[in-house]
């Protein structure tokens, strides 16, 4: 068993979505993949500790605790993010909500997702699965989620520092739990 990126996008979609629980082929649309495949993310993040199943008709949950500990302290080593040459795109990291309100960066500076629609220039990012720019698009908290994580896998220390006490707080869990 191997996690892959739509697992972790898979998680914060579920974590992002005030209403609960959803059905595959729901989750699927909504993050831009078929339902078998978000079905088959679910197993391995249930395989992996990420998430719990509960009741007995494939209803989940994520551990939030879990996730959080992965996404500050393995994302990086496990997801690593290849920055590309500076292209118009959608930004991320310190970019967007919430670091782009601590971190100052000049014009052209911080990250982006490659994508010809995008609202900003900067150095292209790798997401963390090719389907995650137009899921974070319509969906604002899933965005910031995406955008932390992209924070955690390439920033800085004290960008690091920031997307993990967000990360935290969006989550609701305690850092140091």
């Amino acid at each position: 068993m191997e996690l892959k990126g739509q697992d972790l996008l898979v998680l914060f979609k579920q974590v992002s979505a005030p209403e609960g629980a959803r059905t595959y082929a729901e989750l699927g649309e909504a993050i831009r993949i078929s339902a078998s495949q978000a079905h088959r993310s679910v197993q391995r993040c249930i395989a992996a500790g990420l998430a719990v199943s509960v009741g007995g008709r494939g209803e989940w949950r994520t551990i939030r605790n879990a996730l959080l500990e992965f996404a500050v302290h393995g994302v990086r080593y496990a997801f690593p993010a290849k920055v590309g040459p500076p292209k118009r795109g959608i930004p991320t990291s310190f970019g967007t909500a919430p670091l782009n309100a601590h971190i100052n960066s000049a014009l052209g500076e911080a990250p982006v997702w490659p994508d010809p629609k995008g609202t900003a220039k900067g150095p292209t990012l790798t997401p963390i699965c090719p389907t995650a720019p137009q899921a974070a698009l319509a969906d604002t908290r899933l965005h910031e989620f995406l955008a932390l994580l992209d924070a955690l896998r390439t920033g800085r220390a004290r960008e690091r520092e920031l997307a993990a006490k967000y990360m935290s707080e969006a989550l609701g869990v305690d850092a140091d739990e």
